[in-house]
């Protein structure tokens, strides 16, 4: 593999300038691509984007990028992405920074900009894993990488270049069908990733594995229609929906329970009753709790440090279930009535258990 440091003036790196949904971003005379599979979206926020621009206006040194030689005289950028876009929009009239676009400098300011050289280390020859090894490499000095984006630097392929238009996009189909079920963000590929966690969870594979088994297929169809039968079932199950629905693990909760004959008007019903128990510190959690019956979804109120020193001095450090005697540490607040049969937490529904005379009532 060679490496060669070059100098290239901004005005040609931004010819050609194109961003296309279907067909991509690129520059450099249509030559570089700017947004591989493996790279991300644009995530520069405002004060990023603007400092770069700043820097070449006051002819501060850039860090250096790097480009792969793909062959034919086309390249891959393989780091700089947020700083080549930065420049592309700048010049192309996308925004302004201080108040003044590209258009409203002068002739001077104009060519001054465009004659900055950008030093750009050319990538030639080399495996396909050589490069991305020098991907991950290069990338340590700059925005971490989340797990998903370096899944996507080993398998690369056209599955993926397919499935992040459905998941990785800023208005991708993800983002608009069920932006409101989903927390995270669709350009940090973090829809992808809730996806592929689900469909592997439904194969008793990993993350990995599904990529890896699928990373030459031509298209994502399979991950795409599980996605939208998983929210079908959801949207079928829970019709009225509430803010404490989004984010929740809704493909773990299908591939357990999608083939259950379920009442939505049965279940709405008790979800109205127990949004009203204020024993539930967690109301997100009563959705997987009306699916599996595990009140550790929940996050029940628990007593007090003065509830349950009342109760211990009232034992007399006595363990209400075994009769032993155990110093506070020792022991833990329970439920003489449990929350399942109405039972509060009070004062006068508290009673002290050692902590293994506890684990065994909770393991029941």
């Amino acid at each position: 593999m060679k490496i060669e440091m070059h100098e290239i003036p901004i005005g040609e790196v931004v010819a050609g300038y194109v961003d296309n949904a279907d067909e991509g971003v690129f520059c450099y005379g249509g030559r570089l691509n700017i947004r591989p599979a493996y790279q991300r979206e644009f995530v520069y926020k405002k004060a990023q984007r603007n400092a770069v621009i700043e820097s070449i206006q006051k002819n501060f040194p850039l860090n250096v990028m790097y480009w792969v030689d793909s062959g034919n005289g086309s390249y891959e950028l393989l780091d700089g992405q947020q700083r080549t876009l930065s420049i592309c929009q700048y010049v192309h009239g996308d925004y302004l920074v201080n108040k003044r676009g590209f258009k409203n400098l002068m002739p001077e300011e104009k060519q001054a900009f465009l004659d900055y050289k950008l030093m750009i280390y050319i990538c030639s020859g080399g495996s396909d894993m050589e490069k991305l090894n020098w991907f991950k490499i290069v990338n340590i000095a700059g925005v971490e990488l989340t797990e998903q984006e370096n899944r996507n630097i080993v398998y690369i392929g056209a599955w993926l270049t397919a499935a992040k238009k459905f998941f990785s996009k800023k208005d991708c189909a993800a983002h608009k069908n069920y932006k409101d079920w989903l927390k995270g963000s669709a350009i940090k590929q973090e829809f992808l990733e809730t996806a592929l966690k689900w469909i592997a969870d439904r194969d008793k594979i990993s993350v990995e594995e599904y990529m890896a088994n699928h990373q030459h297929d031509t298209h994502c169809n399979e991950l795409w229609i599980y996605f939208q039968n998983v929210f079908a079932w959801a949207q079928a199950t829970f019709p009225i929906y509430r803010k404490e629905m989004k984010g929740l693990p809704w493909g773990l909760m299908y591939n357990r329970h999608g083939q259950k004959f379920l009442d939505a008007a049965e279940l709405e019903e008790k979800i109205k009753r127990l949004m009203e128990d204020e024993e539930i510190k967690r109301n997100a959690g009563i959705y997987e709790y009306l699916l599996d019956g595990d009140e550790r979804h929940l996050n029940l109120r628990k007593f007090s440090k003065k509830l349950k020193r009342a109760a211990y001095e009232r034992q007399q450090g006595i363990c209400a279930k075994c009769g032993g005697h155990f110093e506070l540490e020792q022991m833990e607040g329970d439920h003489i009535t449990p929350w399942s049969a109405g039972g509060k937490t009070t004062a006068e529904n508290c009673q002290m258990l050692c902590k293994a005379c506890n684990r065994r009532k909770s393991n029941k």
